[in-house]
C-alpha cells in the first residue's frame, strides 16, 4: 500500500488582490501543410497578440495581460498542450486566429472542452485563399453554434501572403471592441458592490435584485446600513489630516464657488468630505467595484430622526477620474441606491476602459417645437442648423452622482474641469440635513452612449434600452431659462439621441434616471450583451437593423436559433 502524503498548507495572503482576466491567443493549423505556412500561423499568433496588448485596459488604466502559444493546434494533443498552457497562465479569454485548413472537433472544439462553457470565445481571421483560415473559421462557427456555443466571428483582412502579415485597423478595431467586452464580462464576475440602505425611495426600478444579478453577471451586492456611516462620522471615523488636505483642495479648485452661509455650513460641509473618505475605505476594505447610497428619505430628509448632509460631493467624487490625491479610476457610484442604475454605470465604466460615468434624472424632454416656443417667448435667435432645433433634447439632472468630468470636455485639465463647477446650498425642503449639492453645465460635442438597464420579473431577464448620444449646448439666456424650469442648482447635461425621436425617447425610458459614457463603441456594448445574455433594446424606428462600421455583427448562434431575443430568452430559461 502506498505511503500517504500530507496535505499541502497554501501561503497566507495579507489582503486578495482581485485577478485580473487574462486573454490566451492561439492558432490552429492542420500537420500536412507546408513548414513556411505552419511558421507564418506562429508569426500571426504573435501578431495578433502584440494587438491585443496594451490597446485593452483595466478602468484604472492597467494592461490586461496577453498570452500567446506558438504550439499550432493540429489535433487533441496539441488542443491539451495548449490548453495547459493556458490554465497555468491564468487564461480565461480565448482568442483563435486560424490562416489555415483544419479540422475544428480536433482542434479548437478539444480545446474549448477544457474550459467553463461561459469562457468568451473569438474567431478572428483574414479573408485569407491560399490555405483557406475563413473556410476554419466559418466550420467551426457553424460547429459552435449547432450545439449552441456562443462565439464572436471577426472576418477581417491581412495579408494572404507574406511570413508577418499585420491586419488591418478595422480588424484590430473589431477585435479590440470584442476583447473589452470579454474582459467586462469576466473581470465583474466574483467581484462586488456595495450598497448603503435599502431599497431606493420605493423606486422598484432601482431594486437590488440580487439572485438575479448574481445569476446573471457573477456580481455580488453586499448591503450595509447607513446606521454603520451615521456611526462612523459621529466617532470621526476618518483621517483629520486627509479631511483638512481634501477640504483645502476644495478651497483652491472650486473657493468662493462652494456656496457656505455661516460656521455651521462650514461644518455640515465638512462632514460630507468626510463621508467620501469613510466609504471610500469601507469600498476599499470590501474590495468594491462601486456602490451606492440611499439618502432619501432616512439620511437626509425624515424629520423624524436626526437628518445629515446630503451625499452629493461623495458622490460625484466616486464618478469622476480624479481626487485631492491626483488622478484615478472612477467608482461607478448611484444616488438614491439605484442598483440598477449603478449596473448600467458599472458595466460601461468597464467597456470603456475607465471613462466617466454620468447619472441623471431622465428630467425633462424638449421637443424642437417647445425650445422654439420659448426662445420666441424670451427673445433669444437660435440657429436653424443647430441639432436642438431640428430633434430637441433632454435636460439630464439630478442631484447626486454627476462625474466633475462632465464639466468639461475629455482630456480637460482637473483645473479646466473645476473651473466650471459650482458647490451651492441643498435645497433645504426636500434635505433639511443641509449641506451641499454639486452645479455645472455640460459642454457641447460629448459622444457616447446613453442607456439604461431594466430587469423583468416574467423572463428573469435583464436589458439595456440604448441609443448613441451626444451633449449640446443651447444659447446662454435659454440655458438658463430651461434650467430654471427643473432645478437650476443641479448639474445638467443636454443630450440628443442619435437615433431615437423625443415621441420615442419619452416613452421608452426604463426608470426615470439614465446614465451616459463617453468614447463608448457601440460594438463594445453589443458584444457584452451577447456575453452576458442581456437583451438589447433599441426601439427606435430610425435606427437600422445593422449599421456596418458601428454594429458588430450577429452570432451565428442567434441567428439559426430565432434571432438574438429568441436565443438569449432561450438561454436564460435553461
Amino acid at each position: 500500500m502506498a505511503k500517504r502524503s500530507g496535505a499541502g498548507q497554501l501561503a497566507g495572503i495579507r489582503k486578495a488582490t482581485p485577478k485580473v482576466p487574462v486573454i490566451g491567443v492561439f492558432a490552429t493549423s492542420d500537420p500536412r501543410i507546408d513548414q513556411a505556412s505552419r511558421k507564418r500561423c506562429q508569426n500571426i499568433s504573435k501578431m495578433a497578440a502584440d494587438t491585443i496588448s496594451g490597446a485593452v485596459v483595466m478602468p484604472d488604466k492597467t494592461p490586461v495581460p496577453v498570452v500567446y502559444s506558438t504550439v499550432l493546434v493540429d489535433g487533441e494533443a496539441q488542443a491539451d498542450i495548449v490548453a495547459q498552457q493556458f490554465r497555468k497562465a491564468g487564461v480565461d479569454i480565448l482568442v483563435l486566429v486560424p490562416d489555415t485548413w483544419a479540422f475544428p472537433q480536433l482542434t479548437t472544439i478539444s480545446l474549448l472542452q477544457q474550459f467553463s462553457t461561459d469562457t468568451p470565445v473569438n474567431i478572428t481571421c483574414g479573408n485569407s485563399g491560399p490555405k483557406p483560415g475563413v473556410v476554419y473559421a466559418h466550420a467551426l462557427n457553424g460547429a459552435l453554434a449547432q450545439y449552441g456555443r456562443l462565439a464572436a466571428l471577426n472576418v477581417g483582412t491581412w495579408p494572404d501572403t507574406g511570413m508577418n502579415p499585420k491586419m488591418t485597423e478595422q480588424t484590430a478595431k473589431n477585435l479590440i471592441d470584442w476583447c473589452y467586452a470579454a474582459v467586462t464580462a469576466v473581470a465583474l464576475r466574483g467581484r462586488r458592490v456595495v450598497i448603503f440602505g435599502h431599497d431606493s425611495m420605493g423606486m422598484e426600478t432601482a431594486l437590488a435584485h440580487i439572485p438575479a444579478t448574481r445569476n446573471t453577471f457573477g456580481l455580488e451586492i453586499t448591503r450595509l446600513d447607513m446606521k454603520l456611516l451615521a456611526d462612523m462620522l459621529n466617532k470621526k471615523a476618518y483621517n483629520t489630516k486627509e479631511l483638512k488636505a481634501l477640504r483645502g483642495w476644495m478651497d483652491e479648485y472650486v473657493g468662493k464657488r462652494v456656496e457656505l452661509r455661516d460656521q455651521a455650513d462650514s461644518e455640515r460641509f465638512n462632514q460630507e468630505l468626510a463621508m467620501y473618505l469613510i466609504v471610500r475605505d469601507l469600498m476599499a476594505d470590501l474590495n468594491a467595484v462601486g456602490g451606492g447610497f440611499m439618502s432619501q428619505l432616512e439620511w437626509g430628509s425624515d424629520t423624524r430622526g436626526i437628518p445629515l448632509p446630503v451625499a452629493d460631493v461623495m458622490e460625484s467624487f466616486f464618478n469622476s477620474t480624479f481626487d485631492h490625491n491626483g488622478r484615478k479610476a472612477p467608482l461607478p457610484y448611484a444616488t438614491e441606491a439605484d442598483v440598477q442604475g449603478l449596473l448600467t454605470m458599472l458595466f460601461m465604466t468597464y467597456l470603456s476602459g475607465g471613462n466617466p460615468p454620468l447619472f441623471m434624472d431622465f428630467r425633462k424632454v424638449w421637443e424642437a417645437w417647445e425650445i422654439k416656443e420659448l426662445s420666441k417667448k424670451i427673445g433669444v435667435k437660435l440657429d436653424k442648423k443647430a441639432d436642438y432645433y431640428n430633434k430637441g433634447l433632454v435636460d439630464g439632472d439630478n442631484s447626486g452622482s454627476a462625474s466633475f468630468d462632465w464639466a468639461a470636455r475629455p482630456g480637460a485639465s482637473v483645473k479646466k474641469i473645476m473651473d466650471g463647477v459650482g458647490i451651492p446650498l441643498a435645497e433645504e425642503n426636500y434635505f433639511p440635513g443641509g449641506g451641499n449639492a454639486v452645479t455645472f453645465m455640460t459642454p457641447a460635442g460629448i459622444e457616447g452612449i446613453a442607456a439604461r438597464m431594466a430587469y423583468s420579473s416574467p423572463s428573469g431577464m435583464f436589458s439595456m434600452v440604448w441609443d448613441q448620444a451626444r451633449t449640446t449646448e443651447v444659447p446662454p439666456k435659454l440655458a438658463k431659462a430651461m434650467c430654471k424650469l427643473t432645478t437650476p442648482i443641479w448639474p445638467h447635461t443636454f443630450v440628443v439621441p442619435k437615433y431615437a425621436s423625443m415621441v420615442e425617447y419619452k416613452q421608452y425610458p426604463p426608470a426615470n434616471h439614465f446614465h451616459m459614457t463617453w468614447d463608448l463603441p457601440v460594438a463594445r456594448l453589443q458584444h457584452w450583451m451577447d456575453l452576458t445574455n442581456v437583451l438589447s433594446v433599441t426601439p427606435w424606428t430610425a435606427r437600422p437593423k445593422f449599421i456596418e462600421g458601428v454594429d458588430r455583427p450577429q452570432p451565428l448562434v442567434h441567428l439559426i436559433n430565432g434571432g438574438e431575443d429568441t436565443f438569449k430568452a432561450m438561454k436564460a430559461s435553461h
